[in-house]
């Protein structure tokens, strides 16, 4: 059954509660569309690629965690830009993006579907970040961590400590957040898992003692909007296809 853009609009709003976040882009509907939705497309980044496979879809919209309109960017619409939205445009297609109301949330969020996927317990947020902390499934070493990281998210996993200290507690955060590090090790953690990695983070790894993974941006961040899709399958009994281009960062 056919949904309103702006109903549907409406409703991602109000669920993923977007007044509450200060971001680094706009949330919600970014580029404007057909009225009406029958088939939606849901991927990490609204990249050409993820435009074309919905065309290919016959999607009325898509939705995604990385959108566009950066803070910082340039604003003109040329080049590369120009073209996705133009692309958008001409098929009438809506784009709705979601960034950190995304990694937050408390049911569809990046940060719980990924424990929910490696089967951790979930205690609490690690300080006031956007980082959740909790315990591991069983009993893991440096080493099977990183081997059920890989296998799980089909990534692989980057892995900073020895192979056979054992891991208990963690702490975690999917994308570009190596810069929680510091809380984590704060926080007393066996091991920090997040999407990506940097110089500084390898030396805090290895003088503190706490595991890092970096197991990848694309493959930390689908889990988010894989859940909110099936969700919104099932509320308005939408067409929804996830497309999964995966990436090797």
């Amino acid at each position: 059954m056919p949904v309103l853009r702006s109903e549907l609009n409406a409703y991602l709003n109000q669920l993923l509660q977007v007044g509450q976040f200060k971001d680094y882009c706009p949330n919600g509907l970014q580029v404007e569309g057909a009225p009406t939705i029958e088939r939606l497309v849901t991927g990490v980044t609204a990249s050409q690629r993820l435009i074309e496979e919905a065309i290919a879809h016959n999607a009325q919209a898509i939705l995604v965690h990385h959108g566009y309109f950066w803070k910082g960017e340039d604003p003109c619409l040329t080049g590369i830009k120009k073209s996705r939205i133009a692309t958008l445009l001409e098929h009438d297609i809506s784009l709705f993006a979601y960034h950190l109301p995304l990694d937050a949330h408390e049911r569809f969020g990046n940060n719980v579907q990924l424990a929910h996927t490696l089967g951790w317990t979930i205690a609490g947020k690690l300080g006031d970040t956007l980082a959740l902390h909790g315990s591991v499934e069983g009993t893991e070493t440096g080493g099977s961590l990183r081997r059920k990281l890989s296998d799980t998210l089909g990534f692989d996993v980057l892995h900073i400590g020895d192979e056979m200290d054992d891991i208990e507690t963690i702490a975690w955060c999917t994308g570009a957040a190596q810069g929680y590090l510091e809380q984590a090790i704060d926080a007393g953690v066996d091991a920090f898992v997040s999407g990506e990695i940097s110089e500084p983070t390898v030396h805090l790894a290895r003088e503190s003692g706490v595991h890092y993974f970096a197991a990848g941006h694309h493959a930390t961040e689908r889990g988010g909007v894989m859940a909110l899709g099936d969700h919104l399958a099932a509320q308005f009994d939408l067409e929804v296809q996830f497309i999964d281009l995966p990436i090797p960062v």
